[in-house]
């Protein structure tokens, strides 16, 4: 790599406002490691922040997913080591050729994992660790219910519970995306029609867990379709946030569990994030998970990058490559 440069926004606004800008390579402050960056995760949120939807200081840089080896590090940081190719989900600054992070946010990347394949996967895979081994530690025996079975998060979620003997009802937004989904109960019937489906599938007895990162649009659906006692997962909002609930309507569904998860309290130690990373990637080495990278593109093409993922052109996993 000849030159160092990252990619920053000045103003919020659309694909447009992402530029190049020339850095010097970060020395790494006690504590951090600097990675020579070999592949970049895009995600939708990256837009947002784009945007000003989610705030943050300007300029910013955006990214949060991102793969390198590390080529230097910082005081008191004993258990890595220059050459090891780690990953982060650190918010902020991963579109660069270049960046410091905190030793305790990297996680190990296995050899026979490919960068491209980490950088596509470890926040979507991190997510659906910790839905299917924490939040509801499921066995065989439960029945679960996964919305957008086909998207980012179920895609691993839906194969990972069936390797746990899980009996999943997975729910797409098309017929063209549910036939992509290896579930044997695969359905994209409408919210409304769906807790009768469920009924019939499990003969009345409903599910176990519901995960749902649809959020408003598939509330009432998902609350209707578990037995007593389930858990409600609510774990993002796609369609909008879900309106605030009474806690009769738990009553009133059968003791019903509600709970609203995020990544970053089930990785909030180097330990825990150690061992969900093992379990996610050891799961992608035994070919448990296929993550599908649909394209790439270069690091410098991000705005791009932007514009195909907002006009709903990509499929998969999109990566950008420094």
């Amino acid at each position: 790599m000849t030159s160092s440069y990252r990619m920053i926004v000045r103003a919020h606004g659309g694909p447009e406002v992402i530029e190049r800008e020339d850095f010097a390579i970060p020395s790494p402050a006690p504590g951090e490691v600097v990675i020579e960056t070999e592949a970049v995760g895009l995600n939708f949120i990256d837009t947002y922040y784009r945007k000003g939807l989610y705030p943050d200081a300007l300029p910013l840089s955006l990214g949060s997913e991102s793969v390198g080896r590390i080529v230097a590090i910082g005081d008191g940081v004993t258990d890595l080591a220059v050459g090891e190719r780690v990953g982060t989900t650190q918010n902020g600054g991963a579109y660069a050729t270049h960046r410091a992070i905190p030793a305790a946010k990297a996680m190990r990347i296995p050899e026979g994992i490919a960068p491209e394949v980490a950088a596509a996967v470890m926040l979507k895979g991190l997510t659906a660790c910790y839905l299917a081994e924490d939040t509801f530690p499921a066995k065989a025996g439960d029945v679960a219910l996964v919305h957008s079975a086909a998207g980012g998060v179920g895609s691993l979620l839906v194969p990972w519970l069936l390797d746990k003997g899980v009996t999943v009802i997975a729910h797409s937004g098309s017929p063209d995306k549910a036939a992509q989904v290896p579930a044997e109960h695969s359905l994209s019937c409408r919210f409304a029609d769906l807790p009768a489906a469920v009924q019939d599938i499990t003969n009345g007895a409903l599910c176990h867990v519901v995960y749902d990162g649809v959020g408003a649009a598939s509330w009432d659906a998902s609350i209707a379709s578990l037995r007593k006692r389930g858990l409600m997962v609510s774990y993002g909002n796609a369609s909008g946030a879900v309106p605030p609930i009474g806690m009769l309507d738990l009553m009133r569904g059968g003791s019903l569990y509600a709970t609203r998860p995020t990544l970053a309290d089930y990785i909030a130690t180097p330990e825990m994030l150690a061992t969900n990373a093992e379990k996610l990637f050891g799961r992608i080495a035994s070919g448990v998970l296929a993550p599908k990278i649909g394209q790439t593109f270069a690091l410098a093409d991000a705005a791009e990058a932007h514009r195909a993922l907002e006009s709903r052109a990509t499929t998969g996993s999109t990566v950008l490559i420094p």
